[in-house]
């Protein structure tokens, strides 16, 4: 649920987290994950980051969900994360400028409430590219697939 804050809208656990720091976490896992697959597929991505942020199953804030993986110490185990972009040992820095503008522009708006979930990927909680096939995608809901990403919400 939409909590008001300073008006406009932020989940209610991720209103205690550092606003600033949370949209540019939001920004990048935008930005990395889904800055090919236009607007919509880009909405996709931040609908299901936030709806992590919201499920009592995953952290409580975005830059938690965002970094969700296997670390030695403080170190993310190449290839263990949630989201693939930020432990596969390659720059986290954006490097296509329109895209990263645009990346950050949805996660203020999204992460402040500016814009609704997107409602095709309300219940999604997960997804993958089309090329894999990973084992947990036949325990999970197929919800829809837009671009090259296959959504899907909770178990079957």
């Amino acid at each position: 649920m939409f909590a008001a804050f300073c008006g406009g809208f932020i989940t209610g656990k991720s209103a205690l987290a550092n606003s600033g720091d949370e949209v540019q976490c939001l920004a990048k896992n935008i930005y990395f994950e889904a800055r090919n697959q236009g607007t919509i597929g880009m909405m996709a991505v931040a609908t299901v980051t936030m709806n992590r942020v919201d499920s009592p199953n995953f952290p409580n804030t975005v830059c938690e969900v965002v970094k969700q993986g296997y670390y030695i110490g403080s170190h993310p185990i190449k290839n263990r994360c949630q989201f693939s972009w930020y432990c596969d040992g390659k720059s986290d820095e954006p490097k296509d400028d329109d895209a990263w503008f645009l990346s950050h522009a949805l996660a203020f708006k999204v992460y402040y409430g500016w814009f609704e979930k997107l409602e095709w990927v309300l219940d999604a909680v997960y997804y993958h590219a089309d090329y894999v096939q990973p084992d947990w995608a036949n325990h999970k809901k197929h919800i829809i697939k837009i671009k090259n990403h296959i959504f899907y919400g909770e178990s079957r």
